[in-house]
């Protein structure tokens, strides 16, 4: 037997070792990708289940999350929250979530359904260059469909239902060679669909239903491969698609066909649902599509078919619902329509047939509904009969020439005898309303917009209580649901007939106003929908009799069930204290929902006088801030008048413009000194209680701050100062810090703190994650450096 060279082992060694390191490298890069997809995703139930990242290939599957791998390398990612899942908060970053999702380079399979996600979906989705499958149905998309798609060669399905993606579909979409499903259903787009379509030949199922496409359907005859084209809902037509004959599904129901249906339909052997309704197709119907060998499902209700039934024609045995209603048929329903079993539906009531049963229009009426509307003839037959019709328009012409001529002098005429009327009061009312209308759009664009990209957060809409609800919600405003009085009236907590908790807040009007002088107050409030503030859900206006001036106001808001954030924090409950994590968390969700009554809805909200009371936290300990600057909430109507435009920008000259922007400036600054003394509390564990103590504490924190791990430490509330890493501590501290600068200048901008607060998150994260992999206990580096750039 040949010697093996030593330095031919050597070598061996050197690679199956080398190979073994990587392998352990690659699995620890891949468990910290899914650990901070789980942080980007803000801790979804579906992600919270404890398990070993290191073992991640192993994973149970279930409804909500199945990872699959193949040679240790993640391929299959499905991720699927509720049903009615809200979108994730507004520090929620799309890019740096598909940039974290691009590290998993062999994914081939990728679900991404109802987990809130929302902002434009980034072109670098397609560095995952073996795509084949990509879901991301029921979140919160827009803008326009991302054409670096297109080089996704390996992409077969493609399912971007129920979002907000707008904007036409682009000729690029034909450069998928291998798609062979694309759903679009439930989004905005629009304009024509591209004759790009009919260059997919591998597709199967075209799903554009519910969204603002227009004018005709290309030519699809050339996708021999397509077996659902379901188009519902949009302005298509006014001619019946050409199509390939091995269609299965076809549905156009609720568009604007206004044709007959082609006599090819007749040999769509493999059709088991076709659904035409709610269009205006014209001239007989074709009684060979109750037979069709495959068909179940045959709808064609509300539009002008024409013709007469028969008994004795023949049907498909296995018919499970046939609708004709609201059609222009005669006859009679054929005798296999009428079957007694349970399992199927017929459907053929205002028609003209001679059956007893359902209700039935007299036969004249179908014959003079006949003779009113006719079928839209092809653009080639329109050509051929263009000379026909020309010579006719110009005899048409001539007589209606004269004809107009007499009509005008007959206006002239009628308009010279009501010259001393008075205006009609019906015209006054159309002019008032549309002003009116137009008036409302304006004023509610931004809010429109924001309620599309940062959503309802599953709650009711926001509408008009009545007395006699809140009453029973609270047994009358009885003792036993009184929350507490403040200088914004009193506070009751109530239960709605569904079983729904509210806090309900009684304000006595001090000054005699209608309730039209409260409704620009109400508009800013319902506009004031987070995360992370307690919103509003509606209002009740209580008048007097004698002059109905509003005597008080009922707001009714979403009960928060958790208590404050100070009891959670200070108040020495040591079984029931947030962790360092959780502090971070609250702290994020605090700057978020100051940042947007700033800044997410016109006019702005500032002074808000936050105090750590103010904050409550809800069953899932999500922060909410329950007590901000409403100006309705102003004792004296003129005050609240004026801060309710702060924010506005309207003025008629420079001065005054840059005068409420330096008060907005100011007021902003103010909000950034506020939540400094709420961390400033988070980070300490106990009550501040006054101004001076604020100072003295901001002082030790700036001595701390340039000291070592321990000195640091020393200031933090002992029940979470052995579980903070020192970096995330030291973020924490300088953030504080600078916003309690004496100079409002000097303080951060939200967006700074936000930054800053999300890298103290990160790190910490990180390092968690570092316990669990590293085997060592060293802790993993952050990947984005902080911005204490104040």
């Amino acid at each position: 037997m040949a010697r093996v060279s030593p330095r031919l082992m050597h070598l061996v060694l050197v690679i199956i070792l080398f190979s073994v390191s990587h392998a352990k490298n690659n699995s620890s890069s891949q468990a910290l990708t899914l650990f901070r997809i789980q942080r980007l995703l803000n801790l979804p139930a579906v992600l919270s289940r404890s398990y070993n990242y290191t073992d991640f290939c192993n994973i149970e599957p279930s409804l909500s999350l199945t990872v699959i791998c193949y040679e240790e390398k993640i391929t299959q990612l499905h991720i699927i929250g509720e049903k009615t899942a809200p979108l994730l908060p507004r520090n929620f970053s799309i890019d740096l979530f598909v940039t974290t999702l691009v590290r998993l380079p062999s994914l081939k399979v990728l679900t991404l359904v109802s987990l809130g996600l929302w902002g434009p979906l980034p072109g670098k989705i397609s560095q995952l260059s073996a795509l084949e499958i990509l879901n991301v149905t029921s979140n919160f998309f827009y803008g326009v469909i991302p054409q670096e798609l297109s080089s996704l060669s390996s992409l077969q399905t493609l399912i971007l239902d129920d979002n907000m993606f707008s904007g036409p579909l682009q000729d690029w979409m034909s450069s998928f060679p291998l798609l062979a499903v694309f759903s679009a259903k439930k989004n905005l787009l629009n304009a024509s669909l591209p004759n790009s379509l009919s260059g997919l030949v591998s597709l199967r199922v075209l799903g554009l239903s519910h969204n603002h496409f227009f004018g005709e359907v290309p030519d699809l005859s050339s996708l021999t491969n397509l077996q659902v084209l379901e188009l519902e809902d949009n302005a298509l037509g006014p001619q019946f698609p050409k199509l390939g004959k091995k269609l299965v599904t076809l549905v156009l129901s609720k568009n604007k066909f206004r044709s007959g249906i082609p006599a090819e339909v007749s040999s769509y052997h493999q059709l088991e649902r076709l659904d035409l309704s709610f269009n205006m197709f014209v001239g007989p119907f074709p009684p060979s599509l109750l037979s069709l060998p495959s068909i179940t499902n045959l709808n064609v209700s509300r539009n002008k078919f024409t013709g007469m039934l028969f008994e004795n024609l023949s049907c498909n045995a296995e018919l499970q619902s046939v609708d004709l209603s609201s059609n222009l048929l005669s006859g009679s329903l054929p005798t296999c329509l009428l079957s007694d079993s349970k399992d199927s539906v017929v459907l053929y009531a205002r028609n003209c047939l001679s059956t007893g049963n359902q209700n039935q229009h007299p036969l004249p009426f179908c014959r003079n509904e006949a003779l009113a509307v006719g079928i839209i003839p092809d653009r080639s037959k329109q050509k051929r009969a263009s000379k026909s019709i020309l010579a006719v328009g110009i005899i048409g012409g001539i007589f209606g020439g004269v004809v107009l001529v007499g009509l005008i002098f007959f206006v002239y005429r009628r308009m010279k005898t009501n010259k001393t009327m008075k205006k009609s009061p019906a015209r006054s009312i159309t002019e008032n309303a549309s002003t009116g209308y137009t008036s409302k759009l304006l004023s509610d664009a931004r809010y429109i917009s924001q309620t599309m990209k940062l959503g309802a957060l599953g709650l009711p809409s926001y509408r008009t209580f009545s007395l006699d609800e809140l009453e029973e919600a609270t047994n009358n405003f009885d003792t036993s649901t009184f929350m507490g009085e403040g200088s914004h009236g009193q506070m009751y907590r109530g239960q709605l007939k569904d079983g729904s908790f509210v806090a309900i807040r009684c304000l006595k009007m001090k000054t005699s106003h209608s309730t039209q002088n409260f409704m620009h107050h109400i508009e800013l409030i319902l506009k004031l929908r987070h995360r992370h503030l307690v919103s509003a859900l509606g209002h009740c206006f209580e008048c007097y009799l004698d002059d109905s001036s509003v005597s008080r106001i009922f707001l009714v808001f979403e009960y928060v069930p958790n208590g404050t954030l100070r009891s959670w924090i200070s108040e020495g409950h040591p079984r029931r204290s947030l962790t360092w994590t959780q502090r971070i968390s609250a702290a994020i969700g605090i700057a978020n929902g100051i940042q947007f009554l700033q800044t997410g809805i016109i006019p702005g909200v500032y002074s808000n006088k936050l105090k750590i009371t103010d904050i409550l936290l809800d069953q899932n300990l999500v922060a909410k801030i329950s007590s901000y600057n409403l100006p309705l909430l102003e004792e004296n109507m003129e005050q609240s008048s004026s801060s309710l435009q702060v924010g506005e920008g309207v003025s008629s000259g420079g001065s005054t413009s840059s005068h409420v922007g330096a008060r907005m400036k100011h007021e902003d600054a103010t909000d950034v000194h506020d939540f400094g003394v709420i961390l400033l509390e988070m980070i300490k564990g106990r009550p501040v209680k006054s101004m001076t103590q604020v100072g003295v504490l901001k002082d030790q924190l700036q001595v701390v701050i340039a000291a070592d791990d321990a000195a640091r430490r020393s200031m933090v509330d002992p029940r979470v100062k052995q579980t903070c890493l020192d970096q995330s501590l030291k973020t924490m501290m300088e953030i504080c810090v600078r916003c309690l600068h004496n100079e409002p200048a000097d303080r951060p901008s939200f967006d700074d703190v936000l930054w800053n607060l999300q890298y103290a998150a990160q790190v910490q994260d990180a390092w968690q994650l570092g316990e669990c992999l590293s085997s060592d206990g060293s802790p993993v580096s952050p990947s984005q450096p902080p911005r204490l750039t104040f």
